[in-house]
């Protein structure tokens, strides 16, 4: 099966909300995720997701910890995403590849349709972040 490693952002904002994107295209489509993308060759998961973000977002955002790292079989691949708690230190969180945005508040992070690896890491979130 094929591998797939991924770091993913968990931005909160000074209010405890967390962003959600949502993707644009590809097999899941209109679900939800946090944002990120693939490691490159070389690049620490913290140096990825800069620039990830960056890329997807035009933000720079300071990774602040290492959350976990899920590891999820899709019927395509086997994933390991990286996940990594961050604020935004400047930017505004432009969207460049996804759909749509959302900050969730604790109450409202079942509301999306997340993708089941992120969906893996929302009651971690919610007990041990915000």
């Amino acid at each position: 099966m094929k591998q797939i490693e991924v770091v993913a952002a968990i931005i909160y904002d000074s209010e405890g909300r967390i962003f959600a994107t949502q993707r644009g295209y590809g097999d899941y489509k209109d679900w939800w995720e946090f944002p990120g993308g693939k490691m490159e060759a070389g690049e620490t998961p913290e140096e990825a997701l800069r620039r990830e973000i960056w890329e997807e977002l035009e933000t720079r955002i300071v990774v602040e910890k290492f959350v976990e790292t899920v590891e999820w079989d899709y019927p395509q691949f086997h994933l390991s995403m990286h996940c990594y708690l961050c604020h935004v230190e400047s930017g505004h969180l432009e969207l460049k590849e996804h759909e749509a945005a959302k900050w969730l508040n604790k109450d409202e992070l079942e509301s999306v349709n997340w993708l089941p690896a992120d969906l893996k890491v929302i009651e971690k979130v919610r007990c041990e972040i915000i």
